[in-house]
């Protein structure tokens, strides 16, 4: 293949046979491998340690080793960190995926490998692989696709056509470019060149609960639903984001849509049928999935999103793909919350996103009590039936 990609199966079994038993785990410690790192832990039941397989520790008795996948797994079983290698930290990991960005940085119009880019930085592929997702929060492919994205913007920001900022832009070819560009540019390239121009955007606007909201679409789908106290504000942002496209009040055209928020914001709604046109990263489209997955009336943290995706370490990077959220409500990012319940910073403002949680807390109560209550009184007809149905007789006696 050209392009950076996740490991196959065969990648994993190859990889996860260099150490598939604990004898040739315990070879690579014995020769305290720096490329076992991450692949396994080892644990010192004499000392109730664990360590990485390169650590430089005196090595200890074979009959006294266990070995675990990772250093959950080994903080579990009751052994805590080695203060000298320090398996839970990132120091070392961290160089190796700030090579690794290097060598992708120094060529965004080449392709690497995944196998050409770990034996730029000396780690095996699928390693490579783990160990760049859980400090950046996306595959190499992935933020190599992001580099190419963000080269093609700026090329098509400085006015070159689209065919020179395609090639400039590493894509090696239009075809490839239109599959994957309108993911990053969240437009058809020669609009975005053009900076939203020829696009119609029709927009309304309405009193909520919650102040004005500002609902957008494109002939596609919602591309922005914003709150405000004021309405000029609003359509002043929207032009801000659109700047030589089309914009139309349309409030018939939008009313449908109009009436899902109002039908939430009352609690006679629990989820929203819009067809979306918006622009995400790869990443952000994790996230923001994610969190239209989150139940309503229920919260999540940003570490237990950033767990759901796969990234436990890119808690940041899920803030900020919650703050770039450019449609309320429909993706619900008000649902999340700090690791300790306390509510974290809200696009729309703090006030909001605190009455969205108590209005949805209260509606999903209202809503168990009421299944509760005909659940009791679909019992009480039961027994009530039971009670007066005549007892059969017994033609035996």
């Amino acid at each position: 293949m050209n392009g950076i990609t996740d490991p196959t199966d065969t990648d994993r079994a190859s990889d996860s046979a260099s150490w598939a038993s604990d004898d040739e785990r315990w070879a690579a410690v014995t020769r305290r491998e720096p490329q076992a790192d991450g692949a396994f832990f080892y644990a010192v039941r004499t000392t109730g340690v664990f360590c990485r397989p390169s650590c430089a520790s005196r090595q200890p008795r074979r009959e006294n080793v266990a070995f675990f996948a990772d250093a959950d797994a080994a903080r579990a079983a009751g052994f805590r960190d080695c203060k000298r290698c320090q398996p839970g930290g990132l120091p070392r990991e961290l160089e190796i995926v700030k090579r690794a960005c290097a060598a992708l940085d120094a060529d965004p119009q080449r392709r690497l490998t995944l196998a050409q880019l770990s034996d730029a930085v000396h780690v095996s592929p699928f390693h490579l692989q783990r160990l760049f997702k859980r400090v950046v929060g996306v595959s190499p492919r992935q933020y190599q696709a992001a580099q190419r994205g963000a080269a093609l913007r700026d090329a098509l920001r400085s006015g070159a056509d689209v065919t020179r900022a395609t090639l400039d832009a590493g894509f090696g070819s239009p075809s490839r470019m239109y599959d994957s560009a309108p993911a990053e540019l969240g437009m058809a390239p020669s609009a975005y060149r053009r900076k939203g121009a020829g696009l119609t955007v029709r927009y309304a606007i309405a009193p909520t609960s919650l102040g004005f909201v500002l609902v957008a679409a494109t002939e596609k789908g919602i591309c922005k639903i914003g709150f405000g106290d004021d309405s000029t504000l609003l359509i002043d942002e929207l032009r801000g984001e659109f700047v030589n496209a089309d914009l139309l009040e349309d409030a018939r055209q939008l009313a449908p849509f109009i009436a899902q928020i109002d039908a939430y914001l009352r609690g006679t709604r629990q989820d929203f049928d819009l067809p979306l046109d918006i622009a995400a990263t790869s990443f952000r489209q994790r996230v923001w999935d994610a969190l239209r997955r989150i139940p309503y009336g229920e919260t999540r943290s940003y570490s237990q999103i950033a767990e759901t995706i796969g990234s436990p370490r890119a808690v940041r990077a899920v803030a900020t793909a919650c703050a770039t959220n450019p449609v309320a409500l429909a993706i619900p990012c008000h649902r999340v919350v700090q690791k300790g319940g306390a509510l974290a910073g809200y696009r729309w403002g703090l006030p909001r996103k605190a009455a969205l949680l108590d209005n949805e807390a209260q509606h999903a109560s209202d809503a168990s009590s009421r299944r509760n209550d005909r659940d009791r009184t679909q019992k009480s007809r039961l027994d009530d039936l039971e009670t007066s149905v005549p007892p059969k007789l017994d033609h035996a006696a």
